[in-house]
Formats: C-alpha cells, sequence, structure tokens
C-alpha cells in the first residue's frame, strides 16, 4: 500500500508539472486529468471514497469546460479570414 501510495504521490506531482510547464491546453488538459486522477486514487487509498468521487466529478468537469473554452478560443475557425 506504500508503494500505491507513493506512485500516486509521484503521478499527481507530474501532473501538476505538466499542466504548468505546457503552454498549450491540450497537453495541459493531458496533465489535468492525471493529476486528478492521482488525487483521487490518493483519496480512495485514505478511504474517503465519496469525497474522492465528489471531487473527481466536480473538479475535472468544471476545469475540462474551462480548458474547452480556452481550446475554442485559441483555435482560429477561419484560417485566412483576415487576409492572410
Amino acid at each position: 500500500m506504500t508503494y500505491l501510495m507513493f506512485f500516486l504521490g509521484v503521478c499527481f506531482a507530474v501532473g501538476v508539472l505538466g499542466v504548468a510547464s505546457n503552454p498549450s491546453p491540450y497537453y495541459g488538459v493531458v496533465g489535468l486529468v492525471l493529476a486528478s486522477v492521482a488525487g483521487c486514487g490518493w483519496l480512495l487509498g485514505l478511504g474517503v471514497s465519496f469525497v474522492a468521487l465528489v471531487l473527481f466529478m466536480v473538479y475535472l468537469g468544471g476545469m475540462l469546460v474551462v480548458f474547452v473554452y480556452s481550446v475554442a478560443l485559441a483555435a482560429e475557425p477561419f484560417p485566412g479570414a483576415w487576409g492572410d
């Protein structure tokens, strides 16, 4: 169990670094999902399964909406529309 908690802690740290270090929102989403899954797995290991489920659904759902919105704003919908 100790190795699993250590592994989840390392995955959480890698996910947080992935969100913080990537300028592209596409890769930030991958880091966010990794950090969220690892954090909820850590909470499951501590025995608070309801909190982990609520955290996973609310936090991941809300943040993915923000990332989808930022990706939609960053994408160029009409290439060459400004005379390029």
